[in-house]
C-alpha cells in the first residue's frame, strides 16, 4: 500500500545547546527544592522569632530568584528541549 504512513520515525538527536539548557534547568530545579528544605529546617532551629523569620525570608527570596531564572531560561515555562 502506498498510502501507509510509518508510525515509527527516528527522532533527530537534540542539539548540544538544548542538552546544556536542560541540564541547567535541572540543576536550578534541584537547587530550588533544596532551598525549600533548608528554609523549613532553618525555621525549626529554635532561634528567636524575628531572626528565624528573616532567615526564612532570605531563603525564600533566593528561591524566588531561582524561579525567575528558570522562567527566563524556559521562556516562561514553555521549554521543551527534546
Amino acid at each position: 500500500m502506498s498510502n501507509v504512513v510509518p508510525l515509527l520515525r527516528p527522532r533527530p538527536a537534540p542539539d548540544a545547546a538544548a542538552r546544556a539548557t536542560a541540564a541547567v534547568v535541572s540543576d536550578l530545579v534541584t537547587i530550588a527544592e533544596q532551598l525549600h528544605d533548608i528554609g523549613a529546617r532553618a525555621a525549626a532551629l529554635g532561634r528567636p522569632r524575628t531572626e528565624a523569620e528573616r532567615t526564612v525570608q532570605m531563603v525564600l527570596d533566593a528561591v524566588t530568584s531561582i524561579e525567575r531564572a528558570l522562567d527566563t531560561i524556559t521562556d516562561g515555562g514553555d521549554f521543551t528541549p527534546f
